[in-house]
């Protein structure tokens, strides 16, 4: 059992630790259900440096996928989607966003559309009271089409809404809202703040908040759902792309302590001539020592960041709660989660009594796991 001490250490570390109640979240017995669908599989190619930096050679492609979440809040029974992942027909998209397709860019393995997904599982469509934006890219808006008039839409107040074809270089088009009640957030008006994250109670009984987390697109919201009194999780939508942008920083460090055999296989696996630590060596990386996040946010000129000062703001943020016990944090397109999430039908509020978290997030430096992305390919050992 490779976890048990590191669980064990994980327990007593985080008992003397802070809490959910150190970032200023008001006690409530109120929660939601949560579950995960994994839309699709994607891969940009050769975009990955339009994501994080370095990119290490062999690595210049991004593999992800598009996680879509549904909560269902317990006292009211109310259906709220959090991100939708891609339309099933990606080249009806606005043609700026088309041609991504069309050009090979981006390509996408068969795959059903949440409507499917949903509909297959039992979900009906009209119990889908709302759908909340992260923010308006395509591979988090769906088609919002295939949806009754009846499912509002919820995103950030500051989000691009121009359409196409009024708007000839849009990435939204008419269809995306047509016969759909639109709010949009404003976090102006917010008398809540989690971490330095404006917050909105959005059931109004502490369920269910969305916090702006702006920087990757202007308007774009994150989420923390109560799924028992005392846990959360956030869903963090495109504040980063890969876990190694927020980790593995010292608290990080001392409320998840590395299993042995992860430290063991870093030394060769963590590229010395791209990362470095105080007691690392040439050729053998030194993980504990390392007191920043390995991966840095893009900030080239066609940068998935809108913003990405703005956004590291964001991301430093959302870290905090990434290394708390109490919270588990989801981002959009966590690849190095890929094969332990519990899917749908699966809940994820239990999350915490499994073990999720400490089980798997040093995954992304398993030398098996597609996360893993720190050492040239050709080097990489058996």
């Amino acid at each position: 059992m490779r976890f048990t001490s590191a669980l064990l250490t994980t327990s007593l570390a985080g008992a003397a630790s802070a809490s959910w109640r150190d970032f200023g979240i008001p006690h409530s017995n109120a929660t939601v259900d949560l579950r995960v669908f994994n839309v699709v599989n994607a891969t940009l190619v050769n975009e990955a440096h339009t994501f994080f930096s370095p990119v290490v050679p062999g690595h210049e492609d991004a593999p992800f996928p598009v996680y879509s979440f549904l909560v269902e809040h317990k006292k009211t029974g109310k259906r709220v989607m959090y991100d939708l992942g891609i339309r099933k027909d990606p080249l009806n998209l606005a043609p700026d966003i088309a041609v991504f397709f069309s050009s090979g860019t981006t390509v996408v393995e068969p795959f059903k559309d949440i409507t499917e997904l949903l509909e297959d599982g039992g979900i009906p469509l009209t119990s889908i009271n709302s759908v909340i934006w992260s923010h308006t890219h395509f591979d988090h808006i769906g088609d919002m089409s295939k949806f009754p008039n009846t499912t509002g839409i919820v995103l950030g107040s500051e989000s691009d809404t121009s359409t196409y074809p009024e708007f000839p270089h849009a990435i939204l088009q008419n269809s995306d809202f047509a016969g759909h009640n639109v709010t949009k957030i404003d976090f102006t008006a917010a008398n809540l703040t989690f971490s330095g994250l404006k917050a909105i109670d959005y059931f109004g009984d502490g369920s269910f908040y969305l916090l702006n987390t702006p920087g990757h697109m202007h308007g774009h919201i994150s989420a923390l759902a109560r799924v028992t009194p005392t846990s959360f999780v956030a869903l963090g939508g495109d504040a980063f792309h890969h876990v190694g942008q927020a980790r593995p920083r010292p608290q990080f460090q001392e409320n998840f302590p590395c299993p042995a055999h992860i430290l063991e296989d870093a030394k060769k696996g963590i590229s010395t001539d791209y990362f470095w630590s105080p007691e690392s060596r040439d050729g053998a990386f030194d993980l504990r020592s390392r007191s920043q996040q390995l991966l840095a946010l893009s900030d080239t000129v066609d940068s998935f960041y809108a913003d990405p000062v703005t956004a590291q703001v964001s991301v430093e943020k959302l870290a905090t709660f990434d290394a708390d016990p109490d919270v588990l944090v989801l981002i959009a397109h966590d690849i190095s989660l890929r094969d332990s999430l519990p899917y749908f039908p699966a809940y994820l509020n239990d999350w915490r009594a499994t073990h999720l978290k400490e089980r798997t997030v040093w995954n992304f430096l398993e030398k098996t796991n597609p996360a893993a992305a720190f050492t040239p390919i050709g080097n990489k050992t058996a």
